[in-house]
């Protein structure tokens, strides 16, 4: 009896435990690298595609703050709890252990009371705009599989923007904007993650969702990986083969999903109001007690382990495999290409394992020109490779000896041999590779200078704001050609005496040299918003001065003219009625 009821309540437990849970808490497969089966020769190993556990990958992250001296206590403080102005008896000192708040204590464990959080210095420099970049870097490339979550002690900032890296900090990419006013703050219509699609998933999108409102769960703002999966496995991710499939043939989303640092941008702390108390400035501050970031090692589906040794993490690489990312085949393994692991077909994926060398087996004989096997270089025309060398004397030797001469650093399988110019060239290059040994990047892509030419990230895209430059090209450190006006790596920045208005536009107005005169105001620095009795680009004219009125002070003396109004003409019609007759 005891059992039955036991099997019972276990039963409701789990049926209660799948309701609640929006998401399985881990997912996928992948997590055998090789196991050992039995054919008809004896015990083979068969291996397949495998990849590390996701984990909580704050515990592998160095952090770092700019400006540096931004953090609260050095000298002491006192702010005002909760942005309350009656409530500023709180100090931060940073001698004091007690009072005092580090960075490390966003990343330590939650749930003592009171919360353990960061905190900037105050905003007594106003109006100088408080702003911090916190950055986070693990020295390694990790694919994100959870939900970004960021905890704030304080009021979630007006602005900020959460941005990643995929070469190590050198250049950044948008990720998301949040502000309480989008339209606003960044010159972008307000959107969620719910109003994207499939063929929309990787969009840059400003969000409003997590900077407003005054709810239980207003201190969080998300950054939604798990809502971008949804997409493709379905509203509760049951249908992992369609997402892996996707991961598998779409570099671009599973780039997008892929960093090695992100950063947290802080613009403008949460005011609350429209106009800053300039009273009470230590209500303004920013303060985060947990920063949550979950992923795992990107070793290219050729490792399960990841190992955090030296401040350093690593792939302890399988299927002959070397290299951080587990990126390149190891010595006398290089048979053929290498190639990163495929998900498909489900549910073990592929390999793709390196192979030994010829040249590891035995020693090839010398050659003094040596012709490819054309089938498996997939040549166009074979009367042109080899016109007087029949295809079945080419030995395996010489493939692999002439697979050297046409290496194209993982990049493509495909060569073909231009007899005019007696050379080898590597044919549909991949990864936004292109030239003779794809070793130049497309147009629109430039050089990641920390990974090695044959890294399939070996180029990152330009990502040159469409309104800002001149085109979609950049130079070689990733800075694009700006329009006039404009500035900024990526041109998405307007030079002082611009202002951005699809695109950077001269100022018409500011609060600086070009003010708006006779009691006009300045309206997003395009125009000036003027008087009744003014006109012009600056409120500089009177309106009569159109007319032919004169001068500002023949506006205040002159009577306005236009028609008579029709009580006088009804008084001037009655006086000729009665000295009508004394006329005649």
């Amino acid at each position: 009896m005891y059992l039955s009821r036991f099997l019972s309540i276990h039963a409701l437990w789990v049926t209660v435990s799948s309701v609640m849970q929006p998401y399985p808490l881990v997912w996928g497969h992948y997590d055998v690298c090789k196991t050992q089966i039995y054919t008809e020769e004896g015990k083979v190993w068969d291996y397949m595609a495998c990849q590390p556990e996701s984990t909580d990958m704050t515990k592998y992250l160095k952090v770092k703050l700019d400006p540096p001296d931004i953090t609260c206590g050095d000298p002491p403080e006192t702010f005002c709890a909760m942005g309350n102005p009656y409530m500023c008896n709180n100090e931060c000192d940073a001698s004091t252990p007690e009072l005092a708040h580090p960075p490390e204590l966003m990343f330590d464990f939650e749930g003592r009371h009171p919360s353990t959080f960061w905190q900037s210095a105050t905003w007594k420099e106003y109006p100088k705009p408080l702003q911090v970049n916190i950055t986070l870097s693990w020295s390694k490339t990790i694919e994100l599989t959870d939900n970004i979550v960021i905890t704030f002690e304080s009021g979630r900032p007006d602005q900020m923007i959460l941005e990643k890296s995929l070469d190590y900090g050198r250049t950044w990419q948008p990720y998301q904007y949040y502000a309480t006013d989008c339209l606003d703050a960044f010159h972008m219509d307000p959107k969620s993650v719910k109003d994207l699609s499939q063929h929309t998933v990787l969009e840059i999108i400003c969000t409003e969702e997590y900077s407003t409102g005054y709810m239980t769960n207003s201190k969080i703002i998300h950054f939604e990986i798990k809502d971008r999966f949804a997409f493709f496995a379905g509203p509760w991710l049951r249908n992992m083969a369609s997402l892996y499939g996707q991961l598998d043939t779409t570099k671009k989303l599973r780039d997008f999903f892929t960093v090695t640092d992100l950063r947290i941008r802080l613009l403008r702390p949460a005011v609350g109001e429209i106009f800053v108390d300039e009273l009470h400035l230590a209500r303004y501050f920013y303060a985060i007690s947990d920063i949550k970031v979950h992923g795992r090692c990107k070793c290219n589906l050729h490792a399960t382990v990841c190992v955090y040794d030296n401040s350093k993490l690593t792939c302890e690489c399988e299927h002959n495999t070397t290299g951080p990312d587990c990126g390149k085949c190891k010595k006398n393994y290089q048979g053929r290409p290498w190639s990163p692991g495929s998900y498909l077909p489900i549910p073990k994926g592929t390999a793709n394992t390196c192979i030994p060398s010829i040249s590891s087996i035995g020693t090839p004989p010398k050659f003094n020109r040596i012709w490819p096997n054309i089938s498996s270089l997939e040549v166009s025309n074979p009367k042109q490779v080899a016109p007087k060398l029949a295809l079945s004397t080419v030995s395996s030797v010489q493939v692999a000896n002439h697979k050297r001469d046409c290496e194209c650093f993982g990049h493509s399988n495909r060569c073909s041999y231009i007899d005019l110019l007696n050379t080898v060239i590597c044919v549909s290059c991949k990864h936004n590779t292109r030239g003779q040994h794809c070793e130049l990047c497309r147009l629109g892509y430039f050089r990641n200078a920390s990974a090695q030419l044959d890294d399939e990230n070996v180029c990152i895209e330009c990502y040159c704001n469409p309104l800002g430059s001149v085109h979609d090209r950049c130079n070689g450190s990733g800075f694009c050609e700006c329009k006039t006006g404009t500035t900024g790596p990526k041109c998405d920045e307007c030079l002082p005496g611009n202002s951005w208005h699809y695109g950077c536009q001269p100022n018409v107005c500011d609060n600086e040299l070009l003010h708006c005169q006779n009691g006009g105001t300045c309206h997003n620095n395009v125009r000036c918003l003027c008087p009744a009795a003014y006109t012009g680009v600056l409120c500089e004219k009177p309106r009569c001065q159109d007319a032919g009125c004169g001068s500002r002070a023949g506006l205040a003396a002159r009577p306005p003219r236009g028609p008579a109004p029709p009580l006088l003409l009804l008084l001037l019609a009655a006086l000729l009625r009665a000295a009508g007759p004394r006329l005649l």
